[in-house]
């Protein structure tokens, strides 16, 4: 039988050409020119139910209208609405945008088209503009009053607080009440008319963009939201509903959901007549004969009406980029040439991230509430968003709220109707090649995405993690504004470089008493609040940390005195003896070698830490939730590893003072003394600070992954961890992969709560061979592993990261030919994540199938508190890697102090204290601060001096910037600007093996 048509999914695949398609409000684009011809009245009504009258050509096609309402309303993310207008028939049906209006709409003098919602998805945290919020809004508000949005009592009467509150403001009771005697927002409002009242009375204070992001919130979590139903029959006659969600075709019962069919199961859409066909992909783990689901719906005008809104859905949301158009055929034409027309969603969010636009206010129709929509901080997602109210699906680029029941959940194949048959008047090939980041729930990259927001959770969050990537764009009040004027009465500080070293001693030494005090303070505080500690770890911590914040305190005290004496006056005879610290470094690293007990204990805190966690799930879920307080905006085994790390620090501070002074000044015997003795006792640690390390990235890397058991294995080491694209027969497919001395493992971002890595194959280093297979695939930078009589082609981003992966992959085969082996078996064995050698157990459901969070070892629920700005999800997002040699550089190049920093198109420079550790920066109104305002990943970025061309005329500035964001920060001295190039390039520039060993050899 041959089937008629054959849309076929045009997607980014590998080595297609981009899309030449315009869509909505693309850069540098203008709407389609309005054609010639006598202009035509078309009446829109709006989600606030107004009313406007666009005049256009007769022969104009539906994009140009839409194009003219997105304008009319200053909508950047129009992509997710649509037109619709009830045909001659009586249906509501989609305005097409490609087709011209007179040949859909017979009369449009006389027909109204109604401007609303068209694509839901799944996290109302996708939406970045606090516009489009307001409009999702106006549309949840309809859906609710016209029955359409069914859910609890609870629910309804939750919805309509938050509908109320943005609309009349804070609760008053009289006001409240003959509010909603006057206004029906639901049915039967009178029975729930208290109810909503004291959800009203607990929400006082909240802005009305609040008040939208609330709502959205509470209506993503109903089974029916955005659901538009479509009446349809099974086989047997049995009366159904069809439905069109983010992640699959649904099956309705009333307004009860008895089946899905998750786009990853779907092979095949089409339709014949009045029969909707759905073709499933063969399953072999189940017993299932029929692979064809038929359904029988009222006209064929119905059944293609749905297979449409089937294809816009999938297209949307498992795109990279809007379809091309097919080719025309020659002679015959074989089904419909219907296409989805325009962004996908996640073009739209790459779009909105990577573009800066001037926040227009928007008046609220229905509000009452005196508000300024463009001073919101919820104006877009470069605002903060409320408290509690972002929960991280990142990776790909869902954002899940906390009880998110939105996800569809797979179920079996089983349908009320199925009906082997191959012939249809349309089909809808569903492949899954390059299916957009969202398509995989996947956090979007908020690199750029500005919010007072640090470890990913709001204030006062628990376990709220969006993304990781928040760019430190506080707002001007947040930080001192520095003006020339100000520039000049700046007191004249010292300009020797001696005294510069000892500010940067004076501003490490601030940042890491602060960091010792997270322990000796918040973490003991909470400890004792909770009194879930045994006693002889607790007496381990207060015995190792007091006696070296005690020492550290007194130490800073001095340096503080030491350093304002430096600054000031004095008498030519007294600057001999004030204008140095080697005596005081001397003197602390004295008395630090009589501390040395408690330095070579602290590796035995953390593995006594973690032993207990595993012992205690109570003690664990405490330290995780510790971990996601805005305080300890790094891991807290950093934090316990500190005092280790300042041992690296003072030596590097020496050995420049070292190099700075002359044999013969007074300062030069001393520091040369202190340099020895740090050496000293930092080779008698360095043995041990380098297992240590090694085992606090691999327990980091366990609370990242799922599927994962026994990471942390006395003689494993991590190698390196990073992004890969792996080629398969669907294309270059992203995934995170890490290397050990014994295997390697890949995984994809998942759809948990958490958004950890779900892990779907480990390939054994022994007897695994590398080669590189650029010509042989025709894909830049692709490499091939051989192991076990099974191959892997993998791709990296660029011709340096493919060596690095190679050099470090052959090293590591090296190490495990040579070693005795580790078990190699990580995976747990779950249906979804099994392993056999290299067996290849990655399957559709595997990356698109809903989750949950599995806790430690698989036994745990620990891991529902999860950091969701680890060092791995860096990675994913910016589509680099990272090594073990890496980090090391990263210890040794920690750095805090003062910077001036300006936005691209600001005036004039922000004063921030900002601290750069674990590749990121985080930055504080000043160093007395708790917490950080924001933190910026660096991975990816690139550091550069200011050039003169844009117009910085400032001394000492540089530069960073990834892709079309850039910030420029400032530094007071020579010194300090060499400082932060030397510390940030560190973190942005990966090393490779050879040329970090080169670096450090002896001279």
């Amino acid at each position: 039988m041959v089937e008629q048509g054959q849309t076929s999914l045009a997607g980014q695949r590998l080595g297609a050409p981009e899309t030449l398609g315009i869509s909505t409000l693309e850069p540098g684009h203008k709407p389609p020119a309005m054609p010639p011809g006598r202009l035509v009245p078309i009446r829109v009504v709006l989600l606030d139910d107004s009313e406007e009258i666009f005049d256009i050509s007769h022969r104009a096609s539906g994009r140009v209208l839409f194009e003219m309402v997105c304008l009319h309303l200053n909508l950047i993310e129009g992509d997710y609405f649509g037109l619709e207008y009830q045909s001659h028939h009586r249906k509501m049906v989609w305005l097409d945008l490609l087709k011209p209006i007179r040949k859909q709409i017979t009369r449009p003098k006389h027909t109204i088209l109604r401007f609303v919602v068209k694509f839901f998805p799944p996290d109302h945290t996708l939406l970045l503009e606090e516009l489009t919020r307001y409009l999702f809004a106006l549309q949840v508000r309809q859906d609710l009053a016209s029955g359409r949005l069914t859910c609890s009592d609870a629910s309804a009467a939750l919805l309509v607080s938050h509908i109320i509150q943005s609309e009349i403001g804070d609760f008053e009771e009289t006001q409240c009440r003959q509010h909603l005697l006057n206004t029906n927002y639901i049915p039967d409002q009178m029975a729930l008319m208290d109810k909503i009242m004291e959800f009203h009375h607990k929400h006082i204070g909240q802005t009305p963009a609040e008040s939208d992001y609330r709502l959205l919130e509470v209506a993503c979590r109903l089974e029916m939201y955005g659901i538009r139903l479509h009446p349809a029959k099974d086989r047997e006659g049995t009366k159904l509903s069809l439905s069109v969600a983010h992640g699959g075709v649904l099956v309705f019962q009333g307004h009860n959901r008895i089946n899905n069919f998750n786009w990853s199961k779907i092979r095949k859409l089409s339709f014949k007549r009045r029969r909707f066909l759905i073709k499933l992909r063969a399953d072999p783990s189940q017993n299932v004969n029929q692979d064809t689901l038929e359904f029988l719906m009222a006209s064929r005008d119905c059944c293609k009406m749905f297979w449409k809104i089937c294809v816009e859905y999938h297209a949307f949301f498992r795109l990279f980029e809007e379809p091309r158009p097919k080719p025309k055929p020659v002679l015959f034409s074989r089904g419909s040439s219907f296409r989805f027309s325009g962004r996908t969603q996640k073009q739209v969010i790459d779009y909105v991230k990577e573009n800066e636009f001037k926040k227009l206010p928007f008046d609220r129709k229905h509000s009452r509430v005196q508000y300024n929509s463009s001073l919101s901080p919820l104006r877009s997602a470069q605002h903060q968003v409320p408290n509690q109210a972002v929960k991280q699906s990142w990776e790909g680029s869902f954002l899940v709220s906390s009880e998110d029941s939105a996800v569809i959940r797979p179920h079996g194949d089983s349908s009320p109707s199925t009906q082997r048959n191959g012939c249809s008047d349309q089909t809808y090939p569903i492949q899954e090649d390059n299916r957009s980041p969202t398509a995989k729930q996947q956090p979007i990259d908020r690199a750029e995405v500005t919010c007072a927001l640090v470890n990913g959770h709001a204030d006062d969050c628990r376990g709220a993690t969006p993304s990781p990537l928040i760019s430190p764009m506080l707002n001007d009040t947040g930080a001192i504004r520095v003006d020339d004027e100000e520039d000049n009465r700046r007191k004249n500080c010292p300009a020797d470089n001696a005294y510069c070293i000892a500010k940067e001693l004076l501003s490490t030494e601030r940042t890491y008493l602060k960091d010792l005090e997270l322990i000796t303070v918040s973490f003991q505080r909470v400890l004792d609040e909770e009194d879930c500690i045994p006693d002889t770890l607790k007496t381990l911590l207060s015995s190792t940390y007091e006696p070296l914040h005690s020492h550290h305190t007194h130490f800073l005290q001095e340096l503080e005195e030491r350093l304002s004496l430096w600054e000031g006056r004095c008498n030519i005879q007294g600057k001999g003896e004030i204008q140095c610290v080697g005596d005081l470094l001397l003197k602390t690293v004295q008395e630090l070698k009589g501390l040395s007990a408690q330095l070579q204990i602290i590796s035995e805190c953390v593995f006594a830490l973690e032993k207990a966690c595993v012992a205690s799930h109570r003690l664990e879920h405490v330290c995780r939730e510790f971990e996601l307080q805005k305080v300890c905006y790094i891991p807290l085994n950093v934090f316990l590893l500190s005092p280790l790390h300042r041992l690296l620090h003072y030596r590097q501070i020496l050995d420049r003072l070292c190099k700075h002074y002359d044999p013969t000044h007074t300062d030069y015997s001393n520091c040369r003394a202190a340099l020895d003795d740090v050496c000293e006792l930092e080779a008698a640690l360095h043995p041990g600070l380098e297992e240590i390390e090694n085992y606090q990235k691999l327990l980091e890397l366990q609370k990242d992954l799922i599927g994962v058991e026994d990471l942390a294995l006395t003689g494993r080491q991590l190698i390196r961890l990073g992004c890969l694209s792996k080629l398969s027969g669907k294309g270059l497919q992203q995934r995170m992969f890490f290397l050990f001395n014994d295997v390697l493992m890949y995984s994809t971002r998942g759809i948990t709560s958490t958004n950890q890595f779900t892990v779907h194959r480990q390939l054994p280093l022994h007897g695994m061979t590398i080669r590189e297979s650029e010509d042989e695939w025709g894909v830049p930078h692709s490499f091939t592993l051989m192991v076990q009589q099974q191959s892997l082609v993998v791709a990296a981003c660029s011709e340096s990261e493919m060596e690095k992966w190679m050099e470090d992959l052959k090293m590591a085969v090296d190490i495990a030919e040579e070693s005795n082996g580790l078990n190699t078996d990580l995976l747990t064995a779950s249906k979804d994540v099994k392993s056999s050698g290299a067996s290849e157990v990655e399957s559709e459901d595997d990356l698109t199938g809903s989750r949950t969070s599995l806790p430690r070892n698989g036994n745990s629920s620990a891991n529902t508190f999860h950091r969701g700005n680890t060092t791995a999800h860096v990675c994913w997002h910016r589509n680099t890697s990272v090594s073990m040699l890496d980090f090391s550089i990263a210890i040794e190049n920690k750095l805090s102090g003062n910077l001036l920093r300006k936005f691209k198109n600001s005036n004039g420079w922000q004063k921030l204290w900002v601290v750069f550790t674990n590749f990121t920066l985080f930055f504080y109104k000043t160093h007395e601060d708790e917490y950080p305002l924001a933190s910026l990943p660096l991975l990816g970025y690139s550091v550069t001096h200011a050039g003169e061309s844009e117009n910085i005329h400032k001394d000492h500035v540089f530069k960073l910037h990834f892709k079309s964001h850039i910030y420029y920060f400032r530094t007071d001295s020579e010194y300090f600007f060499e400082r932060w190039i030397t510390v940030i390039r560190s973190a942005t520039v990966s090393a490779s093996r050879t040329r970090y060993l080169n670096r450090t050899e002896p001279d």
